[in-house]
């Protein structure tokens, strides 16, 4: 059945298992440090810390790497960083005392390395395979592989907390790593070679974009990503364990819902957002208007926390509109970078964006655990509503300078 696909639905396809795989143990692995490391006695921001190198290196990942895809070929990068996920995980198979801050910092990193040239590959690789005049098409393609990626990290994040409940952390990681291991040699034999290629080889000193829409656009992704990861990667989980008393299977299962619902939502975004083969597609004006009513709810929550109205109940009810409203905002503009992206290079575009889209992560991150530890998940939600109100800012600038 899969030799009578045509060429371009056969690399899709492998494209996106790749994607897939990657992400499970990419979700799986988050939740896994974040509970283990909890449960051995460390703070907020001493586990915030723990990824600190990881999106660290994601922003250099995505800034070299783009520029490395248009040398070499997608599928070189994309293999190499599912290699790079598997050291990775095995650098983290050491017994518990030689697991120090440090080292696992290390494989945090190369995890980061890995997670983005993952990405960056696959969603540049969407580009060349669908046709300039199919916007529609490209939009549900996009739209599918983010909504889908993003469905199975939660998976993930139900795996990991599954996995370190049954078996502890080393089997879990273990686990893992087999089953990368054999998606990689997959991936080695049938992914088409120089995928992507640019016809003339980049000189690194492109590696920075000279397109306004580009930058404004990247600009928009950075604060929408930072006002997420400002409350949900460190503050959210430890607040469900610490204050209401989850379990670690209680906060992993809820945390990776959330997340299949996010993905299940960005997967139909071109639905919601009514772009069909006839309507006009999503621009500038699009992304300010799902910005300002983003904006609104982590302000909403924080007001029902400092008035201790239904607090648990406000907390949940709130991350389940932020995530679906959330899950429109990123199917669009992972849409938008990949439409004004130029065809020949296309990583050289994508990768610069996605960098800006680590940067968001990595000042999240930094920021979730700090705010969290010194004055609690209120004030990380006041600072998620901000940022986003800088994302509206950004994207009313962008709907002027449509490429």
């Amino acid at each position: 059945m899969f030799n009578s696909l045509s060429p371009q639905l056969k690399q899709y396809l492998l494209i996106t298992g790749n994607y897939w795989a990657f992400t499970l143990t990419d979700g799986a692995l988050r939740m896994l440090v974040v509970l283990h490391f909890y449960s051995l006695g460390y703070t907020g921001i001493a586990i915030a810390m723990l990824f600190l190198f990881y999106e660290i290196f994601g922003v250099i990942t995505n800034l070299v790497g783009g520029w490395l895809g248009a040398r070499i070929g997608l599928n070189n990068t994309m293999n190499i960083g599912l290699l790079l996920q598997i050291l990775a995980l095995g650098m983290l198979l050491l017994p518990a005392q030689y697991l120090v801050v440090p080292w696992v910092m290390a494989a945090q990193a190369l995890s980061g390395i890995a997670k983005d040239l993952n990405k960056m590959s696959a969603k540049s690789s969407i580009k060349l395979l669908v046709a300039d005049n199919a916007q529609h098409t490209l939009f549900k393609w996009v739209a599918v592989l983010t909504g889908s990626k993003n469905a199975l990290k939660g998976v993930g994040f139900f795996i990991g907390g599954l996995l370190l409940s049954l078996y502890g952390f080393n089997i879990a990681v273990l686990l893992m790593l087999l089953m990368l291991s054999l998606v990689w040699l997959l991936s080695v034999s049938q992914l088409k070679a120089d995928l992507g290629k640019s016809k003339t080889k980049p000189k690194f000193t492109e590696l920075l974009s000279k397109s306004r829409v580009i930058n404004l656009l990247s600009a928009a992704r950075m604060l929408l990503f930072g006002a997420r990861d400002v409350w949900f990667v460190i503050a959210l989980p430890l607040t469900l364990a610490r204050q209401f008393g989850w379990s670690h299977w209680a906060v992993g299962s809820f945390l990776a819902l959330w997340v299949i619902g996010y993905g299940a939502v960005q997967s139909v975004t071109p639905a919601l957002t009514r772009s069909g083969p006839s309507a006009t597609s999503p621009d500038g004006h699009s992304l300010m208007r799902w910005a300002i009513l983003l904006s609104v709810i982590p302000a909403l929550i924080a007001l029902a926390l400092w008035l201790q109205w239904h607090s648990e109940a406000a907390l949940i009810g709130g991350l389940l509109l932020f995530g679906a409203v959330f899950a429109v905002n990123s199917s669009l503009h992972s849409y938008m970078i990949i439409r004004y992206a130029k065809s020949d290079g296309v990583s050289l575009d994508v990768g610069f964006y996605y960098m800006a889209n680590a940067m968001g992560r990595l000042l999240g991150t930094v920021l979730s655990g700090w705010l969290y530890q010194a004055y609690g998940l209120t004030a990380c939600l006041w600072v998620s509503s901000a940022l986003l109100a800088a994302t509206v800012l950004v994207s009313s600038r962008l709907s002027k300078h449509q490429a």
